[in-house]
């Protein structure tokens, strides 16, 4: 059986986590510094359900700056992860304002996967106490959980890309998400480029 392939684009707010996240699966190791993203491509093969997956990953920028340019990667994607950071609240608060309308508009009908990273940092103290200065804390999980609900995601899931938790389960979910839509079919609608 021919390998299949799939193409999986990454959004979300400048440094949350998206590139470390793409880093580890496809490189196994973890970026220790930060350098923003403006296009980056990664592929990763993803076995599931004895079929083997090709797994084109779209790195996108997340900062205002690249809101112009980051429309270009949504051509032909067969799924996207919404990503925001456990330690980062308003990376949360921004997937219902920007990320799903700029989804929506874009890819209709793509199944949305979203996405808790950096779920190591949510009992750091040094995290808990910088946040309690703006009287915040870190997301919780059923806050997380709720926005799935309310985007209407295919899935929520948590990872740390330091400590390889949950990474490999977010992309194969994401990959099954691929799986059980047609790509002629309706739930499957190809992203356009307006």
């Amino acid at each position: 059986m021919a390998m299949l392939r799939r193409k999986l684009v990454v959004v979300g707010d400048g440094g949350c986590g998206k590139t470390s996240l793409l880093f580890v699966l496809s490189k196994d190791e973890f970026p220790e510094d930060y350098v923003p993203t403006v296009f980056e491509t990664y592929v990763a093969d993803i076995e599931v359900n004895q079929r083997q997956v090709e797994l084109a990953l779209w790195d996108t920028a997340g900062q205002e700056d690249y809101d112009r340019l980051r429309p270009l990667s949504y051509p032909d994607t067969d799924v996207i992860l919404i990503c925001f950071s456990v330690d980062i609240p308003d990376s949360l608060s921004n997937i219902p304002d920007k990320w799903m309308p700029e989804v929506k508009h874009f890819c209709p009908g793509v199944p949305v996967v979203l996405v808790g990273n950096k779920k190591d940092l949510r009992g750091d103290q040094r995290v808990r106490k910088e946040l309690a200065r703006n009287k915040k804390e870190p997301v919780r999980w059923e806050e997380g959980r709720a926005m799935a609900e309310r985007i209407g995601a295919y899935a929520y899931l948590e990872c740390s890309a330091k400590t390889k938790e949950g990474v490999w389960e977010v992309f194969e979910t994401a990959t099954r998400a691929t799986l059980k839509v047609s790509r002629s079919g309706c739930f499957g609608c190809q992203c356009s480029l307006l």
